[in-house]
């Protein structure tokens, strides 16, 4: 069986940890005329990367370098991240919008660039959320239902090349409620598939669009890091035949989470999420578990279904300076109906982490986390809720 495991090693990081943990912060006089080398303007760019810059309408920093995993084998990551406001540069009233930008290619053939983000308008009036992405992947398959994607003797392996993308505008209608319209796409074309049988006669291309509403109820202190507070947010989506899709179906999909700080330096976080579909929903469009977002460690989309429900709880410490560590634990279970729940399909899920302030309120995580048989290691930007 194949283990997931997504670790990026990066040279950046090493500098900045070294940074912090020797407090570097000035230049000696004696030293301060000369021109800096490379690795001490890497040092004075990591050292600077988390500091606010008022006159700087949009911020962004740059990290990235060699990762490696049993499934992708070497490969080379680079993500941005900035920050932007869309009022006056005096206005305080206006949240800092954020944008991700998070590009990767392997020596197995694993190619993906996504853009994932969210823009306030001043006052908070309205808020967009972007998330899209492309991939070429080569991974693998176990079929569809508990029992098919928990038998490891099902591992095929396949090609895909995937598209996905999801954009929600909201207005603010009370202090901290919110309600806006959605629209959803998705194209998945499967290739290379090494043993039919699993697919058992589904189509190996597909494509899905429709729009949707969503309702939202947010009091986090910030977005990209919460120490305090409650997200709330609703989603309905309709792929409907109408609109031309070929195998229409419907999602119902629920995000809860609450922050509350504990003692100095800690805070506890909790979501509990679900996605519901039903109608003809098509293998690329199931709900499925793992990845850098629910359930880390599992290896992504192994587990899929009509539909998946999941809890995580985390504890966040910060530790000195720019660093912190993370502890969770989870489950999750996939079914087709509601009724088709068992225990025995309660999937379990913990690990730990490591979190080094990137910028101010984002930032990088190393987690390691443990599933079922399983194990792996994610690097990204963000908490992953």
């Amino acid at each position: 069986m194949v283990h997931r495991v997504s670790v990026f090693i990066t040279l950046y990081i090493t500098v900045a940890l070294t940074l912090a943990a020797s407090g570097t912060d000035t230049v000696p006089a004696d030293t301060a005329a000369k021109r800096p080398n490379l690795i001490q303007r890497v040092i004075n760019y990591f050292n600077e990367s988390n500091k606010p810059k008022p006159d700087s309408r949009f911020d962004f920093s740059v990290i990235g370098g060699p990762h490696y995993s049993t499934d992708s084998k070497f490969g080379l990551g680079l993500v941005l991240a900035g920050t932007y406001n869309t009022g006056r540069m005096d206005n305080l009233d206006t949240t800092p919008s954020n944008v991700g930008l998070y590009a990767d290619a392997t020596t197995a053939a694993h190619f993906s660039v996504a853009l994932r983000g969210t823009t306030f308008t001043p006052q908070d009036r309205w808020r967009l959320n972007y998330d899209i992405d492309f991939s070429a992947v080569k991974t693998d398959y176990w079929g569809i239902g508990y029992e098919q994607c928990s038998d490891d003797a099902n591992e095929t392996a396949y090609r895909y090349l995937a598209v996905r993308s999801n954009l929600n505008f909201c207005r603010q209608l009370l202090p901290g409620f919110y309600a806006g319209v959605a629209v959803n796409f998705d194209y998945i074309d499967a290739r290379s598939i090494s043993d039919m049988r699993l697919f058992e006669g589904l189509p190996r291309r597909t494509l899905n669009w429709g729009p949707g509403v969503t309702l939202q109820y947010d009091s986090r202190d910030n977005i990209t890091n919460a120490h305090r507070g409650v997200y709330l947010r609703l989603d309905q989506y309709f792929d409907p035949s109408w609109l031309g899709n070929k195998y229409p179906f419907y999602v119902n999909e629920l995000t809860a989470c609450y922050y509350r700080p504990l003692w100095r330096g800690a805070h506890l976080a909790t979501q509990i999420h679900w996605r519901l579909t039903w109608g003809d929903t098509q293998w690329g469009v199931m709900s499925s578990l793992g990845g850098s977002r629910n359930m880390r460690g599992y290896f992504k989309e192994r587990y899929r279904d009509k539909s998946e429900a999941d809890v995580c709880v985390e504890l966040r410490q910060h530790v000195w300076r720019r660093s912190g560590v993370v502890a969770w634990v989870g489950a999750a279970t996939i079914f087709e109906q509601v009724r088709d729940i068992q225990w025995r399909r309660i999937l379990p899920n913990f690990g730990v982490g490591y979190r080094w302030e990137f910028k101010k309120n984002m930032n990088v995580r190393l987690d390691l986390g443990f599933g079922r048989g399983q194990k792996g290691f994610i690097f990204n930007i963000n908490e992953a809720f």
